[in-house]
């Protein structure tokens, strides 16, 4: 029997396939292991996933949303001039994934296991349940990120967890940021201490950047640049979805070099941004998340070097101030990995079974894969 693990993240959807000889392999999306969890409505009524709906979103942005998972508690979203139910766009994003999976297994794995933040209370954990099943997935097998997380890391790199010790997670993606203390137990791992910040995560150094951009070129093209922060017309509304895009691959490549250059439209002007500029930028916010993680541990009654590691998680724990951080403050320099965005799904697949699906919270009874909104 295959096993489908799904992380839904905020920016990014990753997913892998465990099959019976335990062979853990990714599913690749457009030949990438990362699917982008943005949606776009077409005019024709047609839901849009990833890559279609990134490419698209510069025709009419108004139909575009490129975070989903950010809008979980606004029950309904607006795409064009359609009202769609949340759990029915979430269900077009895992329905992606479901076909892909079918594909390349040949048929439709018979676990579903489907990793959470920690923090989600039982209505989040029902919406994401109830877009599975409208996906036309099993019911799935809810598990928390931190604890997928523990059991990547003994399962795969085979770091040494006995039994009473613990470890802390740092988990920053694109929309939130989590800091998880985990103990190991004789069948698995038990969440001690749990800490987090809803409005720190990639999105918002992104955001972070264009600010410190409009400082710099936002008085010399002040009209344009105006035009940038709130478009008036689907020029405008391209302008600033091409503005983003630019920021976010200038913040990628500044994990790995000292300079990007950002292409800044309506302007025709290309912007130099430093690793240097950018720390600067981020070091407020990454100094909250190190906080967060001190408090996460300080709840669980213990000290950084009590723990058996710090392991940073999550696409944006690429930047590398973050180590340097936590190792000034706690003492205790954190493990970092090459693909920090596939731990937690791999761990998924992994990790010893927890509830019955039977058992996990629902909104209502659905079946079949996503319907059309009404009138279309």
């Amino acid at each position: 029997m295959h096993v489908l693990g799904i992380d839904f993240g905020t920016s990014n959807t990753v997913a892998v396939l465990r099959s019976a000889d335990g062979r853990v392999r990714p599913l690749l999306f457009d030949g990438a292991p990362i699917l982008p969890s943005a949606v776009y409505y077409n005019s024709d009524g047609r839901m849009l996933v990833g890559r279609d709906a990134e490419r698209n979103a510069r025709m009419d942005p108004a139909r575009f949303e490129p975070n989903p998972k950010r809008r979980i508690d606004d029950g309904s979203l607006f795409l064009g001039t359609s009202e769609i139910p949340v759990p029915q766009v979430f269900a077009y994003v895992l329905q992606q994934v479901a076909l892909e999976a079918q594909r390349q297994a040949g048929q439709m794995p018979g676990q579903v296991r489907l990793t959470h933040p920690a923090r989600w209370g039982e209505r989040r954990r029902a919406i994401l349940v109830d877009s599975a099943r409208l996906a036309g997935l099993p019911a799935p097998q809810l598990i928390p990120e931190p604890v997928a997380a523990a059991s990547y890391f003994t399962s795969v790199l085979g770091t040494a967890v006995p039994p009473g010790r613990s470890l802390a997670i740092y988990d920053l993606g694109g929309g939130t940021f989590d800091a998880t203390v985990v103990r190991r137990t004789q069948t698995g791992f038990e969440v001690l201490a749990e800490e987090g910040v809803g409005d720190i995560g990639g999105l918002d150094f992104d955001h972070g950047i264009v600010e410190h951009l409009g400082k710099t070129y936002g008085a010399s093209h002040a009209a344009d640049w105006q035009r940038l922060l709130s478009p008036a017309d689907d020029r405008d509304r391209r302008y600033r979805r091409m503005l983003y895009e630019d920021v976010r691959g200038a913040k990628e490549t500044l994990s790995r070099t000292a300079s990007a250059d950002i292409h800044l439209p309506a302007l025709e002007v290309d912007a130099h941004l430093t690793r240097a500029e950018f720390e600067d930028i981020a070091r407020p916010p990454l100094e909250r998340t190190v906080d967060c993680l001190q408090r996460a541990i300080s709840a669980a009654r213990m000290n950084p070097a009590d723990l058996v590691g710090i392991f940073l998680v999550g696409g944006s724990s690429r930047i590398p101030m973050i180590s340097q951080l936590i190792h000034s403050k706690l003492g205790v320099p954190p493990q970092t990995f090459e693909q920090p965005e596939t731990v937690v799904v791999e761990g998924a697949v992994r990790a010893a079974s927890g509830p019955a699906p039977a058992d996990q919270p629902r909104t209502r009874p659905t079946s079949g894969g996503p319907v059309s909104p009404a009138g279309h």
